[in-house]
């Protein structure tokens, strides 16, 4: 499933490239920078789209693996060891090629624990 924010992002920038190229044919500097903008901000966008993917499916992989873990947790030294360690793997890989992704949500997951700690003081 592609994220609306890819495909938005894309006819933005493809938009401003042709706004910009008929800025410049035209010799009008200020439909050649508001397109040139135009484009950059599709860009951004279509980046955030891709990024939302990749940790959507990041997050479908390591569901699907922890259900495979919980379902195989009886046997330590079996599937289920297999798949706890598959999935470290799969985890480790999507860190690696999304690791902006990755920090962000390794930081709100931090926010929210630090939530939860900060509530059950008061």
């Amino acid at each position: 499933m592609v994220d609306t924010d890819r495909i938005t992002g894309a006819a933005q920038e493809l938009g401003g490239k042709i706004q910009g190229a008929v800025g410049d044919l035209t010799g009008r500097k200020g439909e050649s920078v508001e397109g040139r903008v135009r484009e950059a901000q599709g860009t951004a966008e279509n980046l955030y789209g891709q990024a939302k993917d990749g940790v959507r499916h990041a997050a479908d992989r390591a569901h699907d693996y922890a259900d495979d873990a919980y379902d195989y947790a009886e046997d330590a030294y079996g599937r289920g060891a297999r798949s706890l360690r598959r999935g470290t793997r799969e985890v480790s890989q999507q860190v690696a090629e999304y690791p902006l992704a990755s920090l962000l949500i390794a930081g709100f997951v931090g926010f929210g624990i630090s939530l939860l700690v900060n509530a059950n003081r008061d």
